[in-house]
């Protein structure tokens, strides 16, 4: 391996302030993944905020990677607003998934009402988590979410889908719901941090078309959304990170009418080229978007190729460009294939 010219620090520092890097960034986009590399259980990576963060610190440590981490406890929000979930305890299951969800009836939206977030479900720990990436540097991640799969995870999302078609004023009354939660959040993290530092995060995969009409996201999900980022902004933050996770192409051109920060980071699912996510967002960093299934299964001479693509096709993307798999890594990834990502930015990902 070449030399660093810059840390992960200055590398990021850098990309957020639109000035040149040494070379192409690394993030492992990392959660179960993490905590294998490190001898934590995949219970504790959800469960124990002290726990994740080291698991993570040090996975993007061992491979050179961005110091953007992140954290949310898993099936965020479903525990903040008095469903239940079920921790992967399992020999297969690798993710926190929704039990029981906190809306089960018509009924149930009305009465709905945003909680409290400094208390509510995982968010203490959230807060914790947050406490540490303060005391050791790192930009301080809160969850600014995706608002169709946080109704999702209040509703379960065939209750949701079904009440777009059938009940549309119950999905807006949620959806205005969760855009107070998420600005609320904000607010708590600014107050308690100041918002120099921040570097929200929001995953989508619920607004994928393999779920909803790119009409269904220009209605429910669009107004709601550019609502909670022009809130934010308005707080101070500067910086939005957004995983538009899956097949959303449909979408791309309700995505680019939102504000994404100056500049945003955006990752993208293996599905949307990159070269098409530069056109869409010229201004931001794009991230991506080795696809996650040949990590896992393909051989490492594949996920080096695939790599040497996205790296050819991400470099001179005038806003910046951050190499990952096209969502998180997946949790049984031989190291030595993400190791395989790495070698192919120190082959083709120079700029100098």
């Amino acid at each position: 391996m070449k030399p660093d010219r810059m840390t992960e620090k200055e590398r990021l520092a850098a990309l957020l302030k639109r000035q040149p890097v040494d070379r192409v960034t690394f993030d492992t986009t990392s959660h179960v993944f993490a905590a294998a590399m490190v001898g934590c259980s995949k219970v504790d990576i959800y469960a124990d905020p002290e726990k994740a963060f080291w698991a993570k610190y040090r996975t993007q440590e061992m491979f050179g990677a961005i110091e953007r981490i992140h954290y949310h406890g898993g099936a965020f929000p479903v525990r903040e607003f008095g469903g239940e979930v079920k921790m992967p305890t399992s020999e297969y299951a690798m993710a926190v998934s929704l039990l029981r969800p906190a809306v089960q009836s018509e009924g149930d939206v009305w009465k709905l009402e945003v909680p409290d977030v400094k208390k509510a479900g995982m968010l203490p720990s959230i807060m914790r988590f947050s406490q540490l990436q303060e005391e050791y540097g790192l930009p301080i991640y809160f969850m600014s979410g995706a608002i169709l799969t946080i109704v999702g995870q209040i509703t379960g999302v065939e209750a949701m889908c079904r009440w777009m078609l059938k009940k549309p004023e119950l999905v807006h009354r949620l959806c205005r719901i969760v855009t107070d939660f998420l600005v609320a959040i904000a607010e708590y993290w600014v107050n308690t941090f100041g918002p120099e530092r921040l570097l929200p995060g929001t995953g989508a995969p619920t607004e994928a078309n393999q779920i909803i009409s790119p009409k269904q996201f220009e209605e429910f999900f669009l107004p709601y959304q550019k609502e909670v980022h022009e809130k934010l902004f308005a707080l101070g933050i500067k910086h939005i990170f957004t995983h538009i996770c899956g097949e959303q192409n449909l979408n791309l051109p309700y995505w680019a009418q939102l504000p994404m920060g100056d500049p945003g980071i955006i990752s993208f699912g293996h599905e949307v080229d990159l070269e098409t996510a530069s056109r869409y967002f010229p201004n931001d960093i794009i991230q991506g978007n080795v696809e996650p299934a040949i990590i896992q299964t393909g051989t490492p001479e594949e996920v080096y190729e695939l790599s040497r693509i996205c790296i050819e096709k991400g470099k001179n993307h005038p806003g910046g460009f951050i190499l990952s798999p096209g969502c998180e890594m997946p949790a049984n990834a031989p190291a030595y294939k993400v190791w395989m990502m790495r070698k192919a930015i120190n082959d083709f990902g120079w700029y100098e």
